[in-house]
């Protein structure tokens, strides 16, 4: 099995896991952002609208050194 992302999800998930174990800071800037959440599973259900504006820190710490 390669180690090399196969689609967006794993490589962001791979970054993600690889600056959280080197104690990094992760600072998301949403600006205006909308996101479409449905209520159901299913083409024809509704949705419901999420706005997004601020800023979202996932800091890391290690807490064994």
């Amino acid at each position: 099995m390669s180690d090399t992302p196969q689609n967006w999800p794993d490589l962001a998930h791979g970054l993600y896991e690889r600056l959280t174990g080197s104690n990094a800071e992760i600072t998301y800037d949403f600006q205006n952002m909308e996101v479409d959440i449905p209520a159901k599973i299913g083409e024809s259900t509704q949705h419901a609208r999420w706005r997004l504006n601020g800023v979202v820190k996932i800091r890391t710490q290690n807490l064994n050194g």
